[in-house]
């Protein structure tokens, strides 16, 4: 039961529409990070001390770290092989939700500390509460997880979902650096 490169999202006459979905996605979070770093009821949320680096760092780690370490690998498993495993006995939805829940599963580890590491994410889950923030990761991943099967199914490449996972975690880093920065100024 071998998969081709279209059931793996990664078909060389699903890219141009993919890089069409990732670009959208990127201006959309890119915006919506903007809006909310700017507003003072949320811009906290973007403080994150595993952030606070130098903007040189933060590029690396955003522009090479991230999108072989973190995208590709989560793409490729999440949205390419699992996803296409997945669609050929149980259907589209079902591939999307058994692949998603996964993938919400998958950011148990990186959940644990999260509460240190992010003063808003503590102040609204409470000190010592671990299992709420933990809970909540995976379910917001999960949730994250449909959203990028759903963009990979629509665009039919895995570009547009590894475009949007990017943009939310790449951003998100650069972001936080330059918050940082001008918090120290």
């Amino acid at each position: 039961m071998g998969l081709t490169w279209h059931d793996l999202g990664l078909s060389k006459h699903t890219w141009r529409k993919g890089a069409a979905y990732a670009g959208v996605a990127l201006l959309i979070v890119g915006a919506i990070y903007v809006i909310g770093a700017l507003l003072p009821l949320t811009s906290t949320m973007f403080l994150d001390v595993r952030y606070d680096i130098a903007i040189g760092s933060a590029l690396f780690l955003a522009l090479v770290i991230i999108p072989i370490k973190t995208v590709l690998l989560e793409e490729i498993a999440f949205r390419g092989v699992l996803l296409g495993l997945f669609r050929r006995p149980l259907g589209a939805a079902w591939a999307a939700g058994a692949s998603s829940a996964l993938f919400g599963l998958w950011h148990i580890l990186p959940a644990l500390g999260l509460g240190s590491q992010n003063k808003a994410v503590d102040a609204a889950a409470g000190p010592g509460s671990q299992l709420l923030v933990v809970a909540g990761v995976v379910a917001f991943t999960a949730l994250a997880g449909v959203l990028f099967a759903e963009l990979r199914r629509r665009s039919g490449s895995i570009l547009a979902s590894a475009g949007l996972h990017w943009a939310t975690n790449g951003l998100g880093v650069l972001l936080s650096s330059v918050l940082w920065a001008a918090k120290t100024v």
